[in-house]
C-alpha cells in the first residue's frame, strides 16, 4: 500500500495567541457549521475567543467565502445581531475511492450536500492507471455542476489497507498494485493541485456513516466495512482510531482458521477468505458463474441461489464472535456492519449470526440492536474520503487544542461532536 505523508453541541475551545489563528478558524467554523445561524457573542461563548478574535475571523471568513450573512436575530431591544452560516457555495471537497475493480468520485459542499457522483469500473488499478482517471473524473463532476463551480478545498483519497507492512503482500484481488512504494498524496496533489488527505477505506466509511448514516447518533462504535475485501472502521468518541501507521481496524486479516484458505496478503485462513464479497465471487466462479456484479449478486440472492445461500451460514458463522471480540475489545454503542453488499444480502447474513455470543454489550438496559445496518450503502468510502479534508478544514485539531490548553491551564477543552 502506498506510503502516507447543533444545539446542545459542546464548547470547543479556542486560543488567543496570534500564532494559533488557523486553529481559532477551525474553531469558529466548527462551531457556525453545528449550531448556525448564529450570531458573534454566541459563537464567542462556544469557542472561547474573546469576542473583538471572533469578529475579526468571521470577517476573514466571509471575505474568503466561507461563511455568509444570514439576516438578523429579531430578539429584544436594540438592533438585532447579525446571524452568520456556512456558505455552502464557498467551498466544495471531492472523496475518491480506489477500489480494486473501481474508482467512485463524489463532489460534496461545506454544508455536507452531494452535489456530484460518479463511478467508473477499472481494469487495472495501479498509480499510472488511476491516477489519469482520478482527475479526469473529478472534472467530469465539476462539469455536472450550475456556475459558479465551488473552489474545491482539498480531496480525499481512500484506499483498501494495510499501509506498509512488511511481510504482507500487496496483490491480488482484493488490494491494488503498484502502490506499496508510490507516494500517494504527493503523486494525487501533484495532478489535482489541491490538498490530499489519504486514508484506509473501512475507516473512511466510518467517518461516512457517522456524518451521513445508521451513526448520526454515535460517537463509538466500530464498522464492519465489505469492499472486495473486509475491513474495519473504529470511532472513538466521535473520531476516528488510526493506530500509529493508519493500520488499525485490519479484521480482514486476523485468523480464524489454523492452515485454512490462503488469503491476498500472503497468510492462510484470514477471515477475510470466508466473510468478505471476494471470498463468496470465488465460491460462484468454482460453480461456473463468472464476472458478477453488484446487480448481478442482488439477482443471486433473490433466486436463493444455493453458493450465496452456503456463503451467508459460512460467513455468518466466522463474524459472529469477531462482533462479541469487538464489543468485548472497545466497548461500542453498536456495531454498524455496511458497504458494498446488497442490502438483502446483508439482512440475511445478520439474521444468520444470530444469536450474536455474550458479550459486554448484553447488558440488562440496553434498548438499541447490537448491530445495526449501515445506511450509505457502496458510497460509504467515498462519502467519508469528501469528509476528511472538511474536518481538516473546519474542525479544530486535537494537538493543536492541546497546545492552547497548555496555555491556558484552568480551562477545560471539549471537543465539538
Amino acid at each position: 500500500m502506498p506510503r502516507k505523508s447543533k444545539a446542545g453541541a459542546q464548547s470547543t475551545i479556542g486560543s488567543n495567541p496570534e500564532r494559533n489563528r488557523s486553529h481559532n478558524r477551525r474553531v469558529v467554523l466548527d462551531v457556525v457549521r453545528q449550531l448556525g445561524p448564529v450570531g458573534r457573542m454566541e459563537i464567542s461563548r462556544h469557542a472561547h475567543l474573546s469576542t473583538q478574535a471572533v469578529s475579526n475571523i468571521v470577517e476573514e471568513l466571509v471575505e474568503d467565502g466561507l461563511l455568509i450573512k444570514a439576516g438578523r436575530l429579531r430578539a429584544g431591544r436594540g438592533l438585532p445581531p447579525i446571524q452568520f452560516a456556512v456558505n455552502p457555495n464557498g467551498g466544495m471537497t471531492a472523496g475518491i475511492e480506489i477500489a480494486a475493480d473501481h474508482v467512485s468520485t463524489l463532489l460534496v459542499d461545506i454544508g455536507g450536500r452531494v452535489r456530484a457522483q460518479r463511478t467508473l469500473p477499472i481494469q487495472r488499478n495501479d498509480p499510472g492507471a488511476v491516477l489519469p482517471v482520478i482527475r479526469a473524473e473529478i472534472e467530469l463532476a465539476q462539469a455536472q455542476l450550475k456556475p459558479p463551480v465551488p473552489q474545491l478545498l482539498g480531496v480525499g483519497v481512500v484506499m483498501p489497507g494495510p499501509f506498509n507492512v512488511e511481510g504482507m503482500t500487496s496483490v491480488g484481488p482484493t488490494t491494488l498494485s503498484g502502490w506499496l512504494d508510490f507516494d500517494a498524496v504527493a503523486g494525487i496533489g501533484r495532478i489535482l493541485d489541491a490538498p490530499i488527505t489519504l486514508e484506509n477505506d473501512a475507516t473512511a466509511a466510518a467517518v461516512g456513516e457517522r456524518l451521513h448514516g445508521a451513526a448520526k447518533d454515535l460517537k463509538n462504535f466500530c464498522l464492519i466495512f465489505f469492499g472486495q475485501g473486509l475491513g474495519l472502521g473504529i470511532m472513538i468518541d466521535g473520531r476516528p482510531y488510526r493506530g500509529a501507521n493508519g493500520n488499525a481496524g485490519e479484521i480482514g486479516h486476523v485468523l480464524v482458521e489454523k492452515g485454512g484458505r490462503r488469503c491476498s496478503c500472503g497468510q492462510h485462513g484470514c477471515l477475510e477468505a470466508y466473510a468478505s464479497i471476494h471470498a463468496l465471487t470465488e465460491r460462484l466462479a468454482a460453480a461456473g458463474i463468472h464476472g458478477v456484479d453488484y446487480p448481478g449478486l442482488e439477482q443471486l440472492h433473490r433466486d436463493r441461489h444455493p453458493v450465496v445461500e452456503a456463503w451467508i451460514k459460512e460467513a455468518a458463522a466466522y463474524l459472529a464472535p469477531q462482533i462479541a471480540m469487538l464489543e468485548n475489545l472497545f466497548d461500542p454503542e453498536a456495531i454498524v456492519i455496511g458497504g458494498a453488499l446488497p442490502p438483502g444480502l446483508l439482512e440475511n447474513l445478520t439474521q444468520a449470526m444470530q444469536p450474536l455470543p455474550l458479550s459486554v454489550a448484553r447488558r440488562r438496559n440496553r434498548s438499541e440492536a447490537r448491530l445495526i445496518h449501515g445506511r450509505t450503502g457502496r458510497l460509504t468510502a467515498a462519502l467519508g474520503a469528501a469528509a476528511l479534508p472538511l474536518l481538516d478544514a473546519m474542525t479544530p485539531r486535537l494537538d493543536t487544542a492541546q497546545a492552547a490548553q497548555r496555555e491556558q491551564p484552568n480551562e477545560e477543552i471539549t471537543f465539538a461532536g
